[in-house]
C-alpha cells in the first residue's frame, strides 16, 4: 500500500510560461499538503530537470512560446525508455486533450481551474504512479521465484481494478456532478441531461470595489486575486453541501438542493453567506483590501441539468434564479439580501431584518429581508 504521507511528499513540477497560472497551482498544492514542489516558466529547462530530478508527476501548460508542451513531451520520451511519461497536461483548448494523450500525457487539467478537480487529478496520478513503482520494485526483488510472481499477478489485477474506479472518479469529477446522478444518465441516455426541482436555494455574491484597484493592479494581479477568493469561496460552499455552478467576472453562483435535493437547503445557503462575509473580511485584513461582497438568496423552482456537446458544464436556470440575481442587484454592499420564500425557511438559527417591498422591473413588488447574522443562542 502508498502511504498517503508518500504522496504528499512527491516531487511534483509546474511548468507554465504565466507566473500567475504558476503561482496559483503552487498556492492549491501546497495548500493541500503538497512539500516538494518545483516550478518553472521556461520550457526548454523540463528535460534537464526531470533527467536530474525524476519527477513523480509534471504539471504541463501546452500552450507556450518558443517550445509547446507537446514538443516538451518528445523530450521526455528520450528520458523515460519505458515509454511512461508522468505529465498531467494544462489546456484551455477541449480539442488538445486527446491529442495531449495519444502524445503520451497521462491525464489532463482544464483552464480556468477548479480546486477540486486539481487536487483530485493530481492525487490520483500520484497515487498510480507511487503504485507502480513500489510493485516495480517488488518484482523486482521476487523475480527469481515464479510462485511469488504469479501471486503478485493478483495485486496487479486489483491496482488495476482500483485504477479503473479511480478514473471514473475523475470522470464524474470533469462533469461537475456527484455519483448516481445526472452524470451517470447522460452517459447512458444522451437525451437526458435535465432535472426539475421544487425547492432549491439559489445563492449570487458579487465581489465589490475591485474597480477602484484596477489603476494600482495589474490585470495579472486582479485575476490572480479574485481567483483566490472565489477558491475561498469553494471551499465554504463545498463544506456547507452547496453545488457551485459558476463564475461570471466578479459574480459567484452556487445552490443548495442540486444535483441531490435536501430539507436545509434555505439554511445552508444562508450559512455560506454569512461565511462569506467572514471570509472576506479575514482577506482584507490579510492584504490590507477593502473588499465588499454583495449577497443575493431566493428560494424556489429550477431547471438543472448538463449543457455543451463537447465541454459539460452543469447549470441550473428558471425563474428563482431570476430572482435570486434581483435579489443581488438591488442589495446593498456588504449585506445579504434575501426574498420572503427563503427567510420563512430560515427559522430560528438566523437573524433577520426587514427591509421592505422592493419595486423590480420585470418582477412587480417583493418583499425582501436582511440576514443580520445567527442566533448565538442557537
Amino acid at each position: 500500500m502508498v502511504d498517503s504521507a508518500d504522496i504528499f511528499k512527491a516531487k511534483v513540477l509546474i511548468v507554465d510560461d504565466q507566473e500567475p497560472n504558476v503561482l496559483l497551482l503552487e498556492r492549491m498544492l501546497s495548500g493541500a499538503g503538497y512539500v516538494s514542489l518545483a516550478s518553472t516558466r521556461d520550457p526548454r529547462a523540463v528535460c534537464e530537470l526531470h533527467r536530474k530530478n525524476r519527477y513523480d508527476l509534471i504539471l504541463l501548460d501546452l500552450q507556450m512560446p518558443v517550445m509547446d508542451g507537446f514538443e516538451v513531451m518528445e523530450g521526455l520520451k528520450e528520458i523515460e525508455r519505458d515509454g511512461y511519461l508522468p505529465v498531467l497536461v494544462v489546456t484551455a483548448q477541449p480539442d488538445h486533450k486527446l491529442r495531449a494523450l495519444r502524445a503520451g500525457a497521462k491525464d489532463f487539467v482544464s483552464k480556468p481551474f477548479d480546486l477540486a478537480e486539481v487536487l483530485t487529478r493530481v492525487h490520483n496520478m500520484l497515487e498510480v504512479r507511487l503504485y507502480a513503482k513500489a510493485l516495480e520494485e517488488t518484482v523486482q526483488e521476487l523475480e527469481a521465484n515464479r510462485e511469488v510472481i504469479r501471486g503478485k499477478n493478483v495485486e496487479l489485477k486489483k491496482l488495476f481494478d482500483e485504477v479503473v474506479a479511480e478514473r471514473k472518479v475523475s470522470e464524474r469529477l470533469a462533469l461537475g456532478v456527484p455519483p448516481n446522478s445526472i452524470a451517470e444518465r447522460l452517459q447512458a441516455r444522451p437525451d437526458v441531461t435535465e432535472d426539475r426541482f421544487a425547492d432549491v436555494t439559489v445563492l449570487i455574491a458579487d465581489v465589490v470595489g475591485l474597480t477602484t484597484l484596477s489603476p494600482a493592479l495589474s490585470p495579472d494581479r486582479l485575476a490572480l486575486m479574485l481567483e483566490e477568493i472565489f477558491t475561498l469561496f469553494d471551499g465554504l460552499s463545498n463544506e456547507r453541501g452547496l453545488k457551485k455552478i459558476k463564475t461570471l467576472g466578479n459574480s459567484y453562483m452556487a445552490a443548495a438542493g442540486v444535483p441531490l435535493p435536501s430539507t436545509d437547503h434555505a439554511e445552508r445557503a444562508a450559512h455560506v453567506s454569512l461565511d462569506m462575509i467572514e471570509v472576506l473580511d479575514r482577506f482584507n485584513e490579510r492584504t490590507a483590501s477593502t473588499l465588499q461582497v454583495r449577497i443575493g438568496i431566493n428560494t424556489g423552482k429550477v431547471v438543472a441539468g448538463v449543457i455543451g456537446r463537447r465541454l459539460f458544464l452543469y447549470d441550473v436556470w428558471g425563474e428563482a434564479v431570476n430572482a435570486a440575481s434581483r435579489m443581488e442587484s438591488h442589495g446593498v454592499a456588504g449585506r445579504v439580501q434575501v426574498s420572503e420564500s427563503t427567510r420563512r425557511l430560515l427559522g430560528e438559527p438566523f437573524l433577520v431584518e426587514e427591509r421592505g417591498t422592493l419595486e423590480v422591473e420585470g418582477a412587480g413588488e417583493l418583499k425582501t429581508w436582511f440576514l443580520a447574522g445567527r442566533n448565538s443562542a442557537n
